[in-house]
């Protein structure tokens, strides 16, 4: 097969290179990074038969075309998973969760997608691109990594060994376009606040000032039992949930902080924080205690 590459046409609101980040570098002040919805990405790296910690395209509300030169007879392998973005090739829909194989010269388009935010496009050899500290990723808040892709950039893909086995086709669940319910640890700060129940018993919805720093949340507001109490800047880790002194909790994404000086009230579990990858502006979020709180006294 001849050698084969990838030119971006366009990108969409935000189309980034991620694998699955650089762990071990919070001493340094670097955040893990990464793909948001690790299980997607996995996913489209399994289908074209790639280890899962190979880069991937994570486009963001669709609208990403890319044409591919090279390949010969064969072509190269591609999968799309993640957000369903009616995912084609030459106009040809192939399906998501699906290997497709793409020729020279054809084009890659994803549209917008049904539900969800986030779509991965994988192709079989991964993205030989430079990794900056050991990783792929892109990490928006400290702006390490590949840059965001634009139009016109030029992707070499890599060469395929064939450790992994590949599938035609995973089914797997439909990502939920309504209520997001959410289990959430409780966290070391829970006493902080005059009720941290409200927590639990509001449903809040995803502003539009999300990403992948941290998600959002408005509803109820929480309430300091101290308002002047100052926090230390503490150790932060993804899927811990902040609450600044407005009241309205933020979850931290895969390019949060290192640290933080506003109380953790709760921790989402490590299962469900690559749903939150899929959580669109206006949407409905249910948290619940994954076990009863500590009893706290005044």
């Amino acid at each position: 097969m001849s050698a084969v590459t990838l030119e971006i046409l366009q990108t969409g609101p935000l189309a980034l290179l991620e694998d699955l980040g650089r762990p071990g570098l919070s001493h340094m002040g670097v955040t893990r990074s990464g793909a948001a919805d690790r299980r997607a990405h996995t996913l489209a790296n399994r289908l074209v038969a790639n280890p899962g910690d190979v880069a991937t395209v994570e486009v963001t509300l669709g609208g990403f075309t890319a044409r591919v030169h090279g390949g010969g007879k064969d072509g190269v392998a591609i999968a799309v998973t993640g957000a369903d973005t009616d995912p084609a090739v030459d106009g040809v829909p192939f399906g998501t969760n699906s290997i497709h194989h793409a020729q020279d010269g054809e084009v890659i388009s994803l549209g917008a997608p049904h539900s969800g935010l986030r779509s991965y496009l994988a192709v079989r050899g991964g993205f030989d691109v430079a990794p900056v500290l050991g990783s792929r990723s892109y990490d928006v808040m400290s702006a390490i990594g590949p840059l965001p892709l634009r139009v016109g950039d030029v992707l070499p893909v890599g060469e395929h060994t064939d450790d992994f086995p590949e599938l035609d086709q995973a089914p797997v669940a439909a990502i939920a376009d309504d209520v997001l319910e959410l289990m959430v640890v409780p966290g070391p700060r829970d006493d902080w606040f005059v009720d941290p129940d409200i927590l639990v018993r509001t449903n809040w919805q995803v502003t539009n000032r999300s990403d992948r720093v941290g998600i959002r949340l408005v509803g109820m507001p929480l309430e300091y039992r101290q308002p002047d109490r100052q926090l230390p800047s503490e150790g932060a880790t993804r899927g811990a949930i902040q609450v600044p002194p407005n009241g309205f909790p933020v979850i931290l994404g895969p390019d949060h902080p290192v640290t933080g000086g506003y109380p953790v009230i709760g921790v989402v579990v490590d299962d469900d924080i690559d749903e939150l990858a899929q959580a669109r502006p206006g949407q409905t979020v249910r948290l619940h205690w994954s076990r009863p709180r500590r009893p706290f006294e005044d």
